[in-house]
């Protein structure tokens, strides 16, 4: 943080807990001054790790600052990544409720935990927008895709990768951070259909959106199971399918392993056969959405133009939402789904190591 950050700050609060909080802040320079001396085209951005997947800082945070200064062009956006710690993230909203920042896009790390950070907010005039990660809480609006159906998709992608042997096929899962409610309405999708259409869930654990864990995870499943106790592995998200990927390989292994995200290192190894499938949830629509809603906050608009459904969380009903359709990724279909959509080039996916995997592929 900058010296006129760290001014702005103690301007507006007037105590040195202020300062203490701000220092744990990334959202940088001019724009937070600004907001500190109570500009209220200030928008705040909080987004909650960048260790197991690279979508935040390469295409949400881009993306949304892009939108909202393309329908305000004197709106700031202040951003903040916790890098993994809701204790980070709690400190980080407070800081710009602090700074007198009135909207608030919140992809909550863990959002079992913003209901009181929420509550405050709300008393203070703050809106919060639930993006991705749906936080406890009565936040204004929330933007994201219908989970439960990611978590189908990705059971019948792994039926479908499993082919004729998916009905005698034992599957390991690994699921997503429990503290995390998308992981449990991905987990919920996924068993609705590997229920019905495979052997049997013989081991089942959270990777807790870590792949260090996931590939611990893995390897214990691996000592439990054998090496042909199993013939699939679900996994919740990309970053964890990778470090999966790469211990089995390591212990000799070659089953069908699907994630979620659409991460480039994962279409990559889609690509070269090492990864059956991802999830795209394409990161614009997503973004933009939440941009629209955060503006039309910060002006007094009706968010229902943007937000025509509604959802409940564990802790209020009737939440304004928007809720987007997410796509399976196969080796068949890159040139239709990320690469159509501008997602990547296929000068991105087809490096040096992926060339001729890529020429097999049809990416060219």
């Amino acid at each position: 943080m900058n010296a006129s950050m760290r001014r702005a700050v103690i301007a507006v609060t007037g105590v040195s807990l202020a300062l203490s909080m701000a220092a744990c802040g990334k959202a940088g320079g001019d724009k937070a001054g600004a907001a500190a001396s109570g500009d209220s085209k200030s928008i705040g951005l909080l987004l909650p790790e960048n260790a197991s997947s690279t979508r935040y800082e390469s295409f949400d945070r881009p993306f949304i600052e892009a939108k909202v200064k393309a329908l305000c062009a004197d709106c700031n956006v202040l951003y903040n990544n916790a890098e993994g710690s809701a204790a980070k993230q709690k400190q980080q909203f407070d800081t710009l409720i602090a700074q007198g920042v009135k909207v608030i896009v919140l992809d909550a790390f863990d959002a079992k935990s913003t209901q009181s950070w929420v509550q405050e907010a709300a008393a203070k005039g703050v809106k919060v927008v639930s993006y991705d990660r749906l936080a406890t809480g009565p936040v204004a609006a929330y933007v994201s895709f219908d989970n439960e159906k990611v978590g189908e998709l990705q059971g019948q992608a792994l039926v479908d990768a499993l082919g004729a042997q998916a009905a005698d096929a034992n599957i390991v899962m690994i699921n997503g951070d429990e503290a995390d409610p998308n992981a449990g309405q991905f987990k919920a999708g996924a068993h609705k259909v590997l229920d019905a259409k495979v052997k049997k869930v013989v081991y089942e654990q959270s990777g807790e959106w870590k792949p260090t864990v996931a590939g611990q995870k893995i390897g214990a499943a691996v000592t439990q199971l054998g090496k042909t106790g199993f013939q699939a592995v679900y996994s919740a998200n990309d970053g964890m399918a990778g470090a999966i990927i790469t211990q089995l390989q390591a212990a000799g292994i070659k089953v069908p392993v699907g994630g979620q995200d659409a991460g480039l290192d994962a279409i990559q190894r889609i690509v070269n056969g090492d990864q059956a499938y991802t999830i795209y949830k394409a990161y614009r629509p997503l973004a933009d959405s939440a941009a629209e809603l955060a503006v039309d906050l910060l002006q007094g608009k009706d968010v229902k133009s943007v937000a025509s459904a509604s959802v409940d969380s564990a802790t209020d009903k009737g939440i304004a939402a928007k809720l987007l359709e997410p796509k399976v990724v196969t080796k068949a279909n890159i040139n239709d789904t990320v690469v159509a959509d501008g997602l990547y080039k296929a000068a991105d996916i087809c490096t040096a190591d992926y060339a001729a995997a890529c020429a097999g592929a049809g990416l060219k």
